[in-house]
């Protein structure tokens, strides 16, 4: 399901009047390390928190599969660095760098324009995937704060699967010299408080830089 909406990002900067992404990933370098709760980018300077009972992976979780995301090939140009989990509600957050264009310019509004622009590749996949009788309901563009990233906005939907009520959304944002993408699912299970950790982690989120 991911894949379509970073094309939309992509496609809208080719036909916007700016320079096409240049992808420059060494994978040959480590993704990072994780150390108790928290991961420290190698490949891409960033860390993140989580809670105790989430955990961190380098490779695609298989239960992915089964909410409608592609596992990403060795041809992909968008690697993600890193997902984080609940396994117990299998909610999630996907955390993708690509280096971006020296030519392309970036703007607060650009990136609240591109992420409401994505909106229609999310509800085509998610038509092809479950087919046009379950309602989905569109949050609003918002702008997001993320610690070290210049511009940051995020977009949603929300429609429940087998009773139970999901969040989807994804944050598009720039960091000079990167372009980030985050994709999360919130399945909201009884009991659990997968919305606030959620916040938690992407408050935690952070731009080291290199020394």
């Amino acid at each position: 399901m991911k894949r379509r909406i970073i094309a939309v990002f992509l496609f809208v900067f080719v036909f916007s009047g700016c320079a096409g992404v240049a992808i420059h990933d060494n994978l040959k370098v480590p993704v990072g390390t994780v150390e108790g709760n928290q991961f420290t980018g190698i490949r891409y300077p960033f860390k993140v928190t989580t809670p105790p009972h989430w955990k961190m992976a380098m490779e695609f979780p298989e239960f992915l599969k089964g909410l409608g995301y592609d596992e990403p090939g060795p041809s992909d140009k968008e690697v993600t660095e890193l997902y984080v989990f609940n396994p117990a509600t299998q909610s999630s957050i996907q955390i993708d760098f690509t280096p971006a264009s020296r030519k392309a310019k970036f703007s607060q509004e650009k990136m609240e324009g591109l992420v409401t622009a994505a909106t229609g590749g999310f509800k085509q996949e998610f038509e092809e995937e479950h087919g046009k009788g379950i309602e989905v309901v569109v949050g609003p563009t918002e702008p997001v704060k993320l610690k070290g990233v210049q511009f940051a906005a995020k977009k949603f939907g929300t429609y429940t699967i087998k009773g139970v009520k999901r969040e989807q959304g994804w944050i598009y944002g720039f960091t000079e010299p990167y372009q980030l993408f985050i994709l999360y699912m919130v399945l909201e299970k009884e009991g659990s408080n997968d919305r606030e950790d959620m916040k938690k982690i992407l408050e935690s989120f952070e731009i080291i830089s290199k020394k």
